[in-house]
C-alpha cells in the first residue's frame, strides 16, 4: 500500500478501541501505525489478515475488510 491508503487504513482502525493486527506473509504489525503498515509492503492483489482484540473486534474487523476489498476507493 502507499502512503494514502495506509493513511486512510490506520485512521479507520483507530477510530476502534479494539487492538488491530495485520499480517501479509509472516510479518505482522499494528494496524494502528502507519510505520507498520507501511513495512508490509502490500502490493495489490495482496493477501492481508486483519484481526482484532477487544469489545468492537467484529465491527473493526468487517470495516477495515470492507475498506481493502473496496481498492480505498482508487
Amino acid at each position: 500500500m502507499h502512503a494514502r491508503p495506509c493513511a486512510e487504513f490506520v485512521k479507520l482502525a483507530g477510530g476502534f478501541s479494539s487492538s488491530i493486527l495485520v499480517a501479509r506473509n509472516e510479518m505482522r504489525v499494528n494496524g494502528k501505525s502507519i510505520m507498520g503498515v507501511l513495512m508490509l509492503a502490500a502490493e495489490k492483489g495482496s493477501s492481508l489478515t486483519i484481526t482484532a482484540d477487544g469489545r468492537d473486534a467484529e465491527e473493526a474487523v468487517a470495516a477495515l475488510a470492507n475498506l481493502v476489498r473496496g481498492g480505498f476507493d482508487e
